[in-house]
Order: C-alpha cells, then sequence, then structure tokens
C-alpha cells in the first residue's frame, strides 16, 4: 500500500490519536486537527505530522481549515470526521445553531463539502465517527436547535444520528464519483470527550465505570479497519459499522427522503 495523506478531526485525544499513531506507525501522511494548540502540537511532533487547530464550534474556522488542507494537500486519501462530543446544557455557538448538533454534524457537513472537488478527485474514503447513541435521538428538521424539547442524551443521539444519514446521503451523491464512505460506532471508550457535558454521560466518565471502558486503541479499530479496507469488498459504502460488522441504527437512519432532506437543509444553514 503506498502512502496515503489521512486528515483525522478530533486527533489530539482519544481514538483520533491512537488511530493517528497506528496510520503512522504504518507509513501515512497523517494529518492532525485539533481545537486545543497544545495537545495538537504535542501529538503532531511526536508523530512528526502536520497539524491544524481548528473549534467546530465556530464555522469560519471549518471554513479556514478546509481552505488550509485544500492548499496543503491536492490528495486527500481519507478524511476521518472525528471530532465531537456531548455537551451540556442547551447553548447556541456564534453561528446561532445548538452546540450538539453544530459540533457534531454541522461542522464535519462544511468541511467535507468544501473538500469534495479533493475528496473525488482522490477517490477518497470519508469516515464518520458515530455512536450507538443515535438511539436516542429523534431528527426535527423543522427544530435542529432543538428549541421546543432540549434534552442532552438526545440533542447528542440526534447528531450521531445526523452522521449516519449524512453518510448514506454522501453515497448516493458521491459514490459514483468514487467516495466511498462508512459511519462506525467506536464503542464507549476512556476519553474525555464527555468532559464538557452536564450529563450521566459525564459521571460514567469520571468514576469507576470508567475501567470498564474500552482503550482509545480499542475504539479506534473500527476506523482503522475501514480506512484500511476496500468499500465493496471488506464493507459497503453508506452503511453504518459497530465491531467491524453492519449495525443497526435508529429506524430515522434508514429513512432515504430524510438523508436527502438533512442534506439539504444542512447546505443552508452553513452556506455550502
Amino acid at each position: 500500500m503506498s502512502q496515503r495523506t489521512i486528515v483525522i478531526t478530533g486527533a489530539s485525544d482519544g481514538i483520533g490519536a491512537a488511530a493517528a499513531h497506528t496510520f503512522s506507525a504504518a507509513g501515512d501522511n497523517v494529518v492532525i486537527v485539533g481545537r486545543s494548540g497544545a495537545k495538537t502540537k504535542a501529538i503532531a511532533t511526536e508523530l512528526n505530522a502536520d497539524y491544524f487547530l481548528a473549534d467546530f464550534s465556530e464555522l469560519d474556522q471549518v471554513r479556514t481549515l478546509a481552505a488550509q488542507l485544500r492548499d496543503a494537500y491536492p490528495r486527500i486519501d481519507v478524511l476521518a470526521n472525528n471530532a465531537g462530543g456531548i455537551m451540556g446544557k442547551h447553548q447556541l455557538t456564534i453561528d446561532g445553531y445548538e452546540s450538539t448538533f453544530q459540533i457534531n454534524h454541522l461542522a464535519p457537513f462544511l468541511l467535507t463539502t468544501a473538500l469534495m472537488d479533493v475528496l473525488t478527485a482522490s477517490s477518497a474514503k470519508v469516515i464518520n465517527t458515530s455512536s450507538a447513541a443515535n438511539g436516542f435521538g429523534r431528527l426535527d428538521l423543522a427544530d435542529v436547535n432543538s428549541d421546543s424539547k432540549y434534552a442532552t442524551n438526545r440533542a447528542y443521539g440526534t447528531a450521531k444520528l445526523a452522521n449516519i444519514l449524512f453518510t448514506s446521503e454522501l453515497h448516493r451523491r458521491y459514490g459514483d464519483q468514487g467516495i466511498t464512505t462508512a459511519a462506525f460506532h467506536p464503542g464507549v471508550v476512556r476519553t474525555n470527550f464527555a468532559s464538557e457535558s452536564s450529563s450521566t454521560m459525564r459521571h460514567a466518565y469520571t468514576t469507576l465505570l470508567n475501567r470498564f471502558m474500552l482503550s482509545p486503541d480499542q475504539g479506534a479499530d473500527t476506523l482503522v479497519w475501514l480506512a484500511n479496507g476496500t468499500a465493496g469488498k471488506d464493507w459497503v459504502s453508506g452503511a453504518y459499522y459497530a465491531k467491524r460488522a453492519l449495525a443497526k441504527a435508529n429506524k430515522q437512519a434508514y429513512d432515504a427522503d430524510l438523508a436527502r432532506r438533512l442534506w439539504d437543509r444542512s447546505a443552508e444553514l452553513v452556506g455550502a
């Protein structure tokens, strides 16, 4: 396998950092994207990799990131949309969108679509980190900001459901242009992704329950498997996976019309 350029968001910690180590050890050109300057630089320095900073709670930073990546890399073989997390109380970003929905869905949607010409020219794989929490979600395109009914876990589940719908629609729209794509559940992993949350998940991640969770390397396994495998042979493009196998998702995840409408609504919201 020739050297690939692999861009990983949310790669300063957790499964993103674990995957970056694995790809780098295999000889791939890994590009680290993170929010924390110190943590992102530390991982990049350790791997002798390029890095970029972006806070997904500000869409202008995502636009800048896309422009930087386009300028730096004429070819991107894998885009791993891994950045995300569960938030706390209902809060709008500077862009006016509910923070969980923006950080987990709108930002990676914007990044991917802004890079689409590079990705199609590269016949790239786009791998989206979702979660089994998608089962808690209920997507209402008339209320993407969850203004009427907000609950932390439901908002996170809805964003993770949106990741799966985005994946299937990305395949439908761009599969014939060389894009292959999958969403996956990494498992319950020992990371700090719930550190800013006031939900029950934060309690689990900061108590003795933490000892029973997967390591970041274990959580990154399916991401690495998807990146190294071949769609159509090892896995099905547009589908949702867990533990290297097709997984059952929220029933809304199989609504093709909803996937199309979510794409159109997302493009409207981010100005794509």
